[in-house]
């Protein structure tokens, strides 16, 4: 496994991150606990979570608050080996986690209950990277800074990331914690996958320009760029997600998989490859349900694709012509 620095930080990280979602909702507790016994003797040290992953309506259509995936990761820590301290641990805070009009979203008070609550879940004295989850329009980035900066010097949170932000929030969020002598960001998690390249436009060349790691979420498009035709003549049946998408798609993917089988690849590590090669690209978040589809994608890692290779990938997947304003100005 290759690590990376997370962004201009320090602090380095595997280029390929765990996703915990489907941990408690897919995946039991003692499967989520050997994934990540696995990924950790892989090499990848770097985990995301979030407060509101592993949740599961009661009979009465009820959404309870407790945090079941982090909970998981938690009692995985506890089982000691020295497990937390070889993790760095990201979760999120935004998300509906309390009755009430401040049970969510990023203003002081909720921030500051949120990360109590996931230490607590979590097991630990630290949450490494404290992700803010969607852009919050309603809370001035003063009082988020100021937030974060208490927990900061509390020693609770070492790093503030952001997730699902435009370009020039990212901008608009680094000045302002620059006005504080903050830090500022060190990551930014986007959709961003061969299908979804928007990100081109604005979200990466802001990465690149301030030093910000970008952590792309749903890299194979929801199993859409899995080796999904494949699958379907296995006689395994696609994801309701990928399904609404197969026949838009067909075409492109009857050529990508053509592709991938030319290079003797499975599709799932082709997808994450060209992630790994493109510009402000720290690590690619990963989310397997077993430790079969775990394994299955540990070598894109060492997988070096061509420039004729990366060509043909943008001739069937071509992203929005490059980072704006050239995308579309001339």
């Amino acid at each position: 496994m290759q690590h990376t620095k997370l962004g201009r930080s320090g602090v380095k990280v595997s280029r390929l991150c765990l996703g915990t979602m489907n941990f408690g909702g897919h995946t039991a507790e003692p499967d989520s606990h050997r994934i990540m016994d696995r990924a950790l003797d892989a090499g990848i040290n770097f985990f995301d979570t979030a407060n509101v992953y592993g949740y599961r309506m009661d009979q009465w259509g009820v959404l309870p608050k407790e945090g079941p995936t982090e909970q998981i990761i938690g009692n995985w820590f506890a089982l000691g080996g020295g497990r937390r301290d070889k993790v760095v641990l990201a979760t999120k805070v935004y998300g509906s986690m309390y009755e009430g009009p401040n049970g969510s979203k990023l203003s002081a008070y909720h921030i500051r209950r949120a990360c109590e609550d996931s230490l607590r879940r979590l097991k630990t004295d630290r949450i490494d990277l404290y992700q803010m989850h969607h852009v919050d329009r309603d809370t001035p980035w003063e009082e988020i800074w100021q937030a974060f900066d208490v927990l900061i010097q509390q020693g609770k949170v070492l790093y503030v990331g952001s997730s699902n932000f435009a370009g020039w929030h990212i901008a608009l969020g680094n000045e302002r914690a620059a006005r504080r002598n903050l830090f500022g960001l060190v990551s930014e998690q986007s959709l961003y996958h061969l299908n979804a390249r928007t990100v081109e436009l604005e979200v990466l060349p802001a990465c690149q320009a301030l030093g910000i790691g970008v952590l792309p979420w749903s890299p194979l498009g929801s199993g859409l760029l899995g080796g999904v035709l494949q699958k379907i003549t296995e006689g395994r049946r696609a994801g309701q997600l990928v399904q609404g998408k197969l026949e838009k798609h067909r075409n492109q993917l009857e050529k990508y998989e053509a592709l991938c089988a030319e290079l003797g690849q499975a599709p799932s590590n082709v997808a994450l490859a060209w992630l790994l090669h493109q510009p402000a690209v720290t690590a690619p978040i990963i989310g397997p349900r077993s430790e079969e589809q775990l394994k299955s994608v540990l070598g894109a890692v060492e997988l070096k694709l061509s420039k004729d290779t990366l060509d043909k990938l943008d001739a069937i997947w071509p992203g929005p012509g490059g980072a704006a304003p050239e995308a579309y100005a001339w």
